[in-house]
């Protein structure tokens, strides 16, 4: 049964903050939902804005999350365009543009925000992708029928979002250079060898990747508010010509709201094990680090499928009592897709792992390699192999070893 509680106020109108909010509901919460976001717009899923939502294969329709009708079925208090700006967490006080106000219980799920190049505030021809704003604008840029749009278009940072980018902006007809400083794409989380693969895979659909070095320089022409991007000027000294920059070096969780909080914040809302940051107090999302038992770590997940499960599982620690609570122990799981490849990687990939290709091909870009040490199984990657992954996902959720991986996959061949 639900612990006795009033009121939830739920700071993040996210995809996590959404299912915290569902989740209070379905498990019997009676009391009212404050869903307070920052954004104009209400929740929406982020994945298609760097995919088919950028290319136009799918409409605003396909990625709002919540209508009015879901709204009333809630019975929510949704508060858009607000901006959380302080938290006592002693004195169970939040302060809403300034203005403070009690809370029963309270979800954090402010998420994440785009790191930005030095000096490119501003700056036309100069985006980040986070926001469903952010893709309207890339949209508008690029290259689309009746129109002749950005032709030389630069993604800086070779992550899963400037890949997805620069896969799109190929589709559209732009002539595309990505820049990473790492030695290959991915490399910090795939490790070196599928790091290669992905870099053949964008090089095979006519990317020039240029690895292993930074942005020294933006490039620009005018002054004031007439700026606009020209172009970059890399460490090594080449200069790249752009119509467009779109660039994809990574987030910063949410947190300068909560200085003098009360909370631990480190890289994230600190949390224990079943997410609990402080009494009556839980973080869901992006902006969340937890310690996950199944590896022992402290960790913060930037993936969808955490967000919908940890806005959940937030939501129902908010109603357990501390003995009934529950330690949060998923096995982390993504995807991305990139030109006519879906990639998804479940578990936990280190780059120096053993990494074994168990069926499929590299060369045909339609594969899937595992990753393991001392034993045990840890992760695996595939590309448009999407039944076999989730075969190895149920293998990784059982705690499995490296020979149980391999006895699974031997029955593949």
């Amino acid at each position: 049964m639900p612990t006795r509680r009033d009121a939830v106020t739920i700071v993040g109108a996210s995809l996590a903050g959404l299912w915290a909010a569902e989740t209070l509901r379905r498990e019997g919460f009676e009391g009212r939902i404050s869903l307070v976001g920052d954004e104009p717009h209400a929740p929406y899923d982020r994945p298609p804005l760097s995919k088919k939502y950028l290319a136009g294969a799918v409409g605003r329709d396909r990625v709002d999350l919540l209508g009015p009708d879901k709204v009333a079925e809630l019975d929510l208090d949704l508060r858009l365009g607000c901006r959380a700006t302080g938290l006592d967490v002693a004195g169970h006080v939040l302060e809403v543009d300034g203005v403070a106000e009690p809370f029963d219980g309270l979800v954090i799920a402010t998420g994440a925000r785009c790191r930005t190049l030095p000096g490119t505030d501003g700056v036309a021809g100069v985006h980040v992708l986070r926001t469903v704003d952010d893709a309207d604008a890339i949209a508008a840029a690029l290259p689309a029928e009746g129109r002749d749009g950005a032709r030389r278009v630069v993604v800086v940072g070779a992550g899963f979002i400037g890949a997805e980018v620069a896969s799109t902006a190929v589709d559209a007809g732009a002539e595309v250079t990505m820049v990473e400083a790492l030695d290959e794409p991915f490399g910090r989380v795939l490790g070196a060898e599928m790091g290669a693969v992905l870099a053949d895979l964008h090089r095979s659909h006519g990317v020039d990747l240029r690895t292993g070095v930074g942005v020294d320089e933006v490039l620009v022409d005018g002054t004031g508010d007439e700026r606009r991007v020209t172009g970059l000027c890399l460490a090594d000294g080449t200069e790249l010509a752009a119509d467009l920059v779109v660039v994809g070096i990574g987030v910063v969780p949410n947190v300068e709201w909560l200085e003098g909080s009360g909370l631990t914040v480190d890289g994230g809302v600190v949390c224990d094990e079943t997410c609990l940051a402080a009494p009556d107090v839980v973080a869901a999302g992006d902006v969340a680090r937890w310690t996950n038992p199944r590896y022992g770590e402290s960790v913060r997940v930037e993936h969808w499928d955490n967000a919908v499960q940890q806005g959940a599982h937030a939501a129902r620690r908010l109603l357990a009592t501390d003995e009934e609570a529950e330690p949060f122990a998923p096995v982390p799981w993504f995807w991305s897709d990139q030109y006519d490849r879906k990639l998804q990687l479940a578990g936990r990939a280190h780059p120096d792992d053993e990494v074994r290709v168990v069926t499929g091909s590299t060369d045909e870009f339609r594969f899937v390699a595992f990753y393991g040490r001392d034993g045990r199984f840890g992760g695996v990657l595939g590309m448009n192999r999407p039944r076999h992954l989730m075969q190895a996902k149920a293998l990784l959720d059982d705690g499995a070893s490296w020979d149980d991986a391999l006895a699974l996959a031997a029955d593949w061949e």
